[in-house]
């Protein structure tokens, strides 16, 4: 071993230089390189794009009040996890007539399916959480946008917010809008305390947006669904419930009324989108490309922060949630986390997909060659909206009494 090694390092010191004639015509084709000139640059990499997203812990002040601020928001969901507030919300909800509604919709959807030789859209406890929106919003809450006067029940006049009461507080008010009667002879004042809690949300029964969704996703709770909470930057909440039977998560808006139609906000109501975050008892996911699908047309500039700093918010709320879940219930979720990703993956692509489609010959600027179901129902639920509205001399928008649970509203947010 001591003689080959001395000889293979008597051939190492004797080899011609790379550069000789003999090396290029001696040496195998893969062993031929172009000598390096000391002068040359390091190669460049900044042709390298795409590159999956390093999160990134938020640093700057703004980032951090960002990220303190979705923390908070995480929480609510988690209002609805008590099994005994729970068990007393179910007793409020009719279950047989939402049962009997629920299975006659699955018998006609099954029917439809095996005339088509398809898989039905939808399953039977989706069936039972659209019946449950339907008599939510029929018969069960109440939308309010200025209370009715306490003394001669005639309508009010906001006049701005006061301190609540002891009982109010004790009850979680989070604030307090107070209202004048409208007739000079009355004068009287109507309170209206903004609840956040779903379980005294089911004793008043009342409210705008966040009471609605609030109480709404306790309900669904109580049926045994999965929901999520969505919170969009720009003052809306919504729900969203999980399908076992599509194996997806499922747009739910209980103040619409309306299931499965995430365009309706961007392409509906020609709203500009920055952030939609939903949060579940089980971690959090940014959802915003399920609601915006064409970005540079209907999305907003996303600067709370940057998203490496998003994408570290969210696997840290994740984390929270699922600290003390069985090894098992992690990897089954983690699995549905990579499914969504996927999903929400698959937009980008079709939007893209169709800007390329508007560039083929004889293609009309607008892309009306494609017929989309979901654009479709969201442009007939803007135009339905547009129709909904009257803007009378020197004010701004009001909305019309016969749509009082349409959300866009002027003075009372959400």
């Amino acid at each position: 071993m001591t003689e080959l090694s001395r000889r293979s390092s008597q051939r190492r010191t004797t080899s011609p230089p790379p550069h000789s004639h003999h090396y290029h015509s001696m040496a195998p084709p893969y062993a031929r390189e172009e000598p390096i000139l000391q002068d040359q640059a390091p190669p460049s990499y900044s042709s390298l794009r795409n590159l999956p997203m390093i999160p990134s812990p938020p640093t700057d002040a703004r980032s951090i009040r960002f990220r303190n601020m979705l923390l908070s928001l995480s929480a609510t969901p988690l209002s609805w996890e008590n099994p005994g507030l729970l068990d007393e919300a179910l007793r409020m909800v009719p279950i047989d007539r939402i049962q009997t509604e629920a299975e006659e919709e699955s018998m006609i959807l099954q029917a439809e399916a095996e005339s088509l030789g398809k898989k039905p859209e939808w399953g039977y406890q989706d069936c039972a959480i659209k019946a449950l929106m339907k008599w939510f919003k029929q018969s069960f809450f109440t939308w309010v946008n200025n209370p009715q006067c306490d003394a001669c029940f005639c309508p009010t006049i906001s006049v701005g917010t006061t301190a609540a009461t002891d009982d109010e507080a004790a009850r979680g008010a989070t604030r307090v809008e107070l209202y004048r009667c409208s007739q000079p002879e009355c004068g009287a004042f109507a309170r209206f305390p903004r609840y956040s809690d779903a379980f005294v949300l089911l004793q008043t029964r009342r409210g705008r947006v966040g009471e609605w969704v609030s109480c709404f996703g306790m309900l669904c709770r109580a049926m045994n669904a999965r929901v999520r909470w969505v919170w969009n930057s720009e003052d809306h909440v919504w729900l969203e419930v999980y399908s076992a039977h599509a194996k997806r998560w499922v747009h739910a808006d209980v103040c619409e009324g309306v299931w499965d139609r995430p365009r309706l906000y961007a392409e509906g109501w020609r709203r500009k989108l920055g952030y939609c975050i939903a949060f579940s008892a089980d971690g959090a996911m940014d959802v915003t490309r399920r609601y915006c699908r064409n970005p540079a047309k209907y999305g907003k500039e996303r600067a709370r922060t940057p998203e490496p700093c998003l994408l570290h918010i969210l696997n840290e709320i994740r984390s929270i949630r699922r600290r003390d879940m069985p090894k098992q219930e992690k990897f089954r979720l983690e699995g549905e986390d990579i499914r969504e990703r996927k999903e929400l993956q698959a937009y980008v692509v079709m939007a893209i997909a169709a800007e390329i489609c508007k560039l083929m010959p004889g293609a009309r600027a607008d892309g009306a060659q494609w017929s989309d179901p979901d654009a479709q129902k969201a442009e007939e639920a803007r135009q339905t909206g547009e129709t909904q509205y009257v803007r009378a001399p020197g004010q701004g928008n009001r909305q019309n009494p016969h749509n009082p649970h349409n959300p866009r509203r002027d003075q009372e947010g959400r």
